[in-house]
């Protein structure tokens, strides 16, 4: 039996859309923070034939059984029971596939002893989810060109950035990820356009980063996170994640903004917010957000590590 940990990260600079040849490659450069609070954790057992079990129900996932065919067109790997459970909201945009690949390929890299490096567990890890190839690593994360293996840029202690998540719903949405990049890069007529300005904000984000510039990248955060979503909104027919709760957090964050506090949002394939801010305004900001309306619950995250074996 093996345990492994992972946490989800959230993009800065966004990817939405995947290049037209095999690997699960993004069309964009993007980057990343991972988050230390949200945690999937996944066990594995050799079994009698594979089992795929998520937050204690049994289910059927073809992304699973895919990845797990491709790995084994590599690596000798016995049939195997995973046991998966996530600690926060599943498939509600808080990047739970990238954390659940990515917990998942440690663990089997450490139950079936391939001595994968962190570049080939990143690489995997892509191939499952192209997010999870980010949560391989800690602290601020890059997934570029020409490899497409994830990178840590930045450990968590150069700039210990602190992530409000407001959740404002539990509930699965209705359009996956990678059917709604699809739907995006077939229907929008700013996909191009989008595909286009995303290294610009990849460099100013990283020079932002670099500088510990905190003014510098809320606004390339914030411009690469709404134009992710006008490209959403302008797929045919309509990607919309957001809910009325979503938009007044999004207002609240603004708000703060002009009282001083150093804080900023993004927003992922969800409903959900994830205010990042200054450590110093941190609990100004969680209280804040805990006032508006529709929002369930917050929770605070500091830069989180890589993934990792925990037991085996």
């Amino acid at each position: 039996m093996t345990t492994a940990i992972a946490h989800p990260n959230i993009a800065l600079v966004k990817y939405w859309g995947k290049q037209d040849r095999p690997g699960n490659l993004p069309a964009t450069p993007s980057l990343s923070i991972t988050l230390s609070e949200l945690v999937t954790q996944t066990t594995i057992t050799d079994a009698e034939q594979d089992e795929f079990w998520l937050n204690n129900i049994l289910v059927s996932d073809t992304k699973v059984a895919d990845f797990l065919e491709q790995l084994r067109k590599v690596y000798s790997i016995p049939a195997l029971k995973i046991v998966s459970s996530n600690n926060f909201p599943t498939g509600a945009g808080l990047a739970s596939s990238a954390s659940g690949f990515a917990a998942l390929i440690t663990a089997i890299n450490g139950h079936a002893n391939l001595g994968l490096s962190p570049d080939l567990l990143s690489d995997w890890a892509r191939r499952g989810s192209a997010s999870a190839a980010r949560s391989i690593f800690g602290g601020v994360v890059v997934l570029i060109p020409p490899t497409w293996r994830a990178a840590p840029i930045f450990a968590e202690s150069h700039w210990p950035l602190e992530t409000i998540v407001a959740i404002t719903s539990d509930t699965k949405k209705l359009v996956g990820s990678t059917q709604g990049m699809q739907r995006s890069r077939d229907t929008s007529a700013y996909y191009k356009t989008w595909v286009n300005s995303s290294s610009d904000d990849f460099a100013a984000a990283y020079e932002a980063i670099n500088n510990r510039d905190f003014e510098a990248l809320a606004t390339v955060a914030e411009l690469s996170c709404l134009k992710m979503h006008s490209l959403m909104l302008t797929s045919i027919p309509t990607l919309s994640y957001w809910n009325a709760a979503t938009m007044a957090c999004m207002d609240e964050v603004r708000s703060l903004r002009t009282q001083g506090l150093a804080v900023f949002f993004t927003i992922d394939a969800g409903p959900q917010v994830k205010a990042v801010c200054l450590p110093k305004h941190a609990d100004a900001v969680n209280q804040a957000l805990q006032k508006v309306q529709g929002v369930q619950r917050t929770i605070r995250c500091g830069m989180g590590p890589g993934a990792h074996v925990v037991t085996s």
